[in-house]
């Protein structure tokens, strides 16, 4: 698209599925490399990613010709089989099948890099359930609770 210009930040976010506490230290930042490398590779810029054992951030200036969802579809399949090809996990891996996106002005990036950064520290005072809803409140989005990311029953 020749003289197309945009300036597109958007945080996903995403789910271990059943929110299980699967992503292990050891191998983490491989992860968040191959996540990286996935997005390079789509054109896209990575700006920031960070991981907790149950769920993901990602802040990524975004190109406006892909398919946001198809997107992240192809991070979440792509990481899955190179995490369960390497045998990475004690058991399966997989994510849940939904996922958050959260739109950011220019001059709000160097708080969401720091934010994402600042996952474990965050994580002390607050779950992985209610930093999703606060989002999704702040962002005024209707949601359903039913759908919030399911447990393991």
């Amino acid at each position: 698209m020749p003289n197309t210009y945009t300036q597109i930040h958007i945080q996903f976010v995403f789910a271990v599925k059943y929110r299980l506490a699967l992503i292990a230290m050891p191998w983490k930042n491989e992860l968040h490399q191959y996540i990286t490398g996935i997005i390079q590779n789509k054109t896209h810029k990575m700006l920031q990613v960070n991981s907790m054992p149950d769920h993901l951030h990602m802040l990524i200036g975004f190109r406006p010709d892909e398919n946001m969802s198809q997107l992240v579809q192809i991070v979440k399949s792509e990481n899955t089989k190179w995490i369960n090809d390497n045998q990475l996990c004690c058991e399966k891996f997989g994510w849940q099948d939904s996922f958050g996106a959260f739109s950011y002005s220019k001059s709000h990036v160097p708080n969401v890099i720091r934010y994402i950064q600042n996952q474990e520290m965050h994580h002390r005072k607050q779950t992985f359930r209610e930093e999703y809803i606060t989002f999704l409140k702040a962002f005024e989005i209707d949601y359903d609770e039913r759908y919030i990311f399911k447990e393991l029953v």
